[in-house]
């Protein structure tokens, strides 16, 4: 029989269980972490197909209000890139009605927040989406209101300088719409940057 002193048998209390006797113990740890990985991913597979095709379809129409307030900003690169009216030349009979009703910007925005985010029989999937979108919308008054307080500048670095902030501007909402529309219509709810976080706080 082998008699093991105390302090022998403290070292070994206190070694891990994979060194004792050079004996290498499986890493559950990793296969529990991958189990856990996989599991959370089929939950959020699983939560797009649970989306039908009538909350696709309202949580994406929101994100139209964004893309039309922010055509404005396009107007340089609609010369210099005579595809992107192109791309959106089937939307036109919205754009053309949407600018035809004075105020439709704010009329839009309080028929979108009280209609939809504050109406609970939506599924919280439409009314994070439609928030998202409005929030976005608001972004551009910023862009806006410095514009009415800065006369444009008529040439050099200035007008670089202006054309430059229109085209990113325009981009930024461009990208952002499509990318949200597009996550919107396979179930899935994008979270776009400045006003993804402000969004999911206020929306239950």
């Amino acid at each position: 029989m082998i008699v093991l002193s105390a302090g022998r048998r403290n070292w070994i209390a206190q070694r891990p269980s994979k060194e004792i006797l050079g004996v290498r113990m499986p890493r559950l740890h990793s296969q529990q972490q991958g189990n856990t990985s996989r599991r959370c991913r089929g939950v959020q597979v699983q939560a797009a197909k649970d989306v039908d095709f009538a909350d696709r379809a309202v949580g994406a129409l929101p994100y139209l209000v964004p893309l039309f307030d922010g055509i404005k900003y396009g107007r340089f690169l609609f010369l210099q890139f005579p595809f992107l009216p192109r791309l959106l030349a089937p939307l036109n009979p919205l754009i053309s009605f949407y600018f035809s009703f004075p105020f439709a910007s704010l009329i839009v925005f309080f028929a979108i927040y009280g209609g939809i985010v504050q109406n609970q029989n939506f599924s919280r999937f439409v009314r994070y989406n439609a928030l998202q979108a409005i929030l976005l919308d608001i972004i551009l008054i910023v862009p806006g209101l410095l514009e009415n307080i800065l006369r444009p500048p008529s040439g050099g670095f200035g007008l670089s300088l202006y054309i430059n902030a229109y085209n990113t501007i325009f981009l930024f909402v461009f990208l952002a719409v499509l990318y949200a529309m597009g996550s919107c219509l396979i179930g899935q709810a994008a979270r776009l940057p400045l006003v993804a976080d402000a969004a999911d706080q206020q929306v239950r």
